[in-house]
């Protein structure tokens, strides 16, 4: 008899912990699509109780429903039991956890769930007021010196997704080896019963007021140089996530006018209904933004994310605005934030940090300041593991991803969205007044460093149970049979992470060196969604006195290169004989 045959009522393990998960679940409709489940085809309950959701890139997420494969309150529950349980095990004298949540359906209800586990543990908990942006929450554990924090957040994830990021003391995002210890302490967990939370009135759970909000503003306008120009004109969208109300607060305590704002998107709103895919990468999704700003002669555009720890930046371009990529964006930050605060001081180094999938143009730029500069893995918890090693010689001047996510110095250590907005408002306000715009300070970049052009693709597969694996087969593929050539350039080099690379420590990437003008392809899969990405950079070296139009061929010929190989990878990678199953990439993106 084959699986799907199977009667319904049948006694598997994946019936009796779908009965257990069922008995735990508090929630009417993940109840009901459990039930439904049970009553089903037997093969679609095995497949959603096959797994977890477990801590990728940045936390936990996935598509709300029923079951440890989705987002749901019971796997919250589990989540909370956890960590309450590894945070005892510190013997901390005051142990104490911080909560925050987004404006995404459910978050409310999962950060009350996280509360309430925690303090039935007899762990306090202090409420953050609100929804709030995720740099706050990091913010906050390192503010109150927590033992621990829990973001409800899917950050830019769709609107059918949610999620948690679990912080540790000082404010760093979960990493090893404590997030496999809490993830082996999850899969030992029985999911709580209502029975055995506290109330939501428990006087282990305390509400943080606006003060800790306040401090937080204050410590990103302590990012800019006192006395600075402020003049300058913004347009503004949060995609109708929790970003608006913080940054206008920033924004005005630092001294800027108030920005124009995306009205259609100023407010949150868990349906996301101008962008269902709030993710400001995605095509498209900037659009509002960008005609705002031509309507209203802004200097710049800006976009945070939906829990703004990412932002987007636009700038006006022969008469027509364009989104810069996060690695112009970030090595923009990085020469300003370098040449304003001037050389080292008492000893110090002053460090940037980016990571493997990011432009080697940040390094050129610290050489040229006499900065430091390090390479980590993809993800926050990584750039900040390596500031934490050099935390006794060196000051953190920058940390960015080119996925958009930058940190400023050491009042988050996490991406803020908010804190880089205001040094990003500093840095145009400070190029006006000498008549200059971000377009030419980022000319000057490439005149003295070369034309770094850079960009990514992403795979995106269906959903697939375990056994499918796509982007693990995808992965085994490449590194069997890597490409010989690339849109007519030989690959001359492949560097598998799999066993780790000088400092970096072993990860699921493969580097793709290419010959002809300098190139390399990175390919990795994602830590947070079904996807595999695929990053390309193409540099072209400035001649000995280059002027105006070497730069313009070299930006066509580094451009036309880092497409054209990157379209080829992608290629290569999505090709449904290779990944041998029934799940097939989509188109590249």
């Amino acid at each position: 008899m084959t699986s799907s045959a199977r009667p319904a009522g049948r006694a598997t393990p994946a019936r009796r912990r779908a009965a257990e998960w069922l008995a735990a679940d508090p929630d009417p409709e993940t109840g009901a699509e459990l039930q439904a489940l049970l009553a089903g085809d037997p093969v679609d309950l095995e497949r959603r109780f096959e797994g977890r959701l477990a801590f990728g890139t940045a936390g936990m997420r996935g598509p709300m429903g029923a079951g440890p494969l989705r987002m749901n309150r019971v796997l919250v529950r589990m989540v909370a039991a956890a960590l309450a349980e590894r945070v005892l095990q510190e013997r901390d004298e005051q142990p104490r956890v911080v909560v925050g949540y987004d404006a995404r359906h459910r978050s409310d209800l999962f950060a009350a769930d996280t509360a309430r586990v925690l303090a039935a543990r007899q762990v306090p908990v202090t409420m953050l007021p609100g929804p709030v942006p995720t740099p706050v929450l990091a913010f906050a554990v390192k503010h109150l010196d927590a033992s621990a924090g829990v973001m409800v957040t899917a950050s830019h994830n769709p609107r059918a997704d949610n999620g948690c990021k679990v912080y540790r003391r000082g404010g760093r995002q979960l990493a090893a080896p404590v997030d496999a210890e809490i993830s082996r302490i999850i899969d030992r967990t029985v999911p709580p019963a209502e029975s055995d939370l506290a109330s939501g009135d428990d006087p282990q759970i305390t509400d943080a007021g606006d003060d800790v909000v306040e401090a937080y503003l204050e410590a990103v306008s302590g990012l800019l140089a006192p006395g600075g120009p402020r003049s300058v004109r913004i347009a503004y969208t949060p995609l109708h996530g929790v970003g608006a109300s913080t940054f206008l607060r920033a924004l005005s305590l630092a001294g800027f006018d108030p920005p124009s704002v995306v009205a259609g998107q100023a407010e949150p709103d868990p349906d996301f209904p101008t962008a269902p895919f709030p993710n400001p990468e995605e095509t498209g999704v900037l659009d509002p933004l960008m005609q705002l700003a031509a309507e209203t002669g802004a200097d710049v555009a800006l976009a945070h994310d939906p829990d703004a720890d990412r932002l987007a930046v636009a700038v006006p371009c022969g008469g027509r605005w364009r989104p810069l990529t996060g690695d112009e964006t970030g090595c923009l930050l990085a020469e300003h934030l370098l040449r304003r605060d001037g050389a080292e001081q008492d000893g110090r180094h002053r460090l940037v940090i980016n990571t493997v999938v990011s432009s080697r143009l940040l390094r050129s730029i610290a050489a040229d300041h006499g900065a430091d500069w390090t390479e980590t893995l993809t993800g926050f918890k990584w750039i900040m593991a390596a500031r934490s090693q050099r935390a006794a010689s060196h000051d953190l001047v920058l940390g960015y991803e080119e996925a958009l996510g930058y940190a400023v110095g050491d009042v988050v250590s996490d991406k803020d969205g908010i804190g880089a907005a205001l040094v990003m408002a500093e840095l145009v306000a400070d190029l006006k007044t000498e008549g200059r715009t971000l377009s030419d300070l980022l000319d000057d970049l490439h005149r003295r460093h070369g034309v770094h052009a850079s960009g990514q693709r992403s795979i995106r597969f269906e959903s697939a149970s375990r056994d499918e694996q796509p982007m693990e087969r995808a992965m085994a593929a490449l590194r069997e049979a890597p490409p010989a050539e690339l849109a007519g350039a030989e690959v001359t080099a492949v560097h598998d992470l799999a066993a780790g690379s000088g400092d970096l420590p072993p990860a699921d990437v493969v580097v793709l060196e290419l010959s002809g003008i300098e190139s390399r392809v990175i390919v990795r899969p994602s830590g947070t969604e079904l996807k595999m990405k695929v990053y390309g950079e193409a540099v072209v070296a400035p001649p000995a006195g280059g002027g105006g139009e070497w730069l313009r061929t070299a930006r066509v010929e580094a451009r036309t290169t880092m497409a054209a190989v990157l379209d080829a990878a992608a290629r290569h990678v999505a090709d449904p004989e290779r990944q041998r199953s029934g799940t097939r990439g989509r188109t590249p993106q």
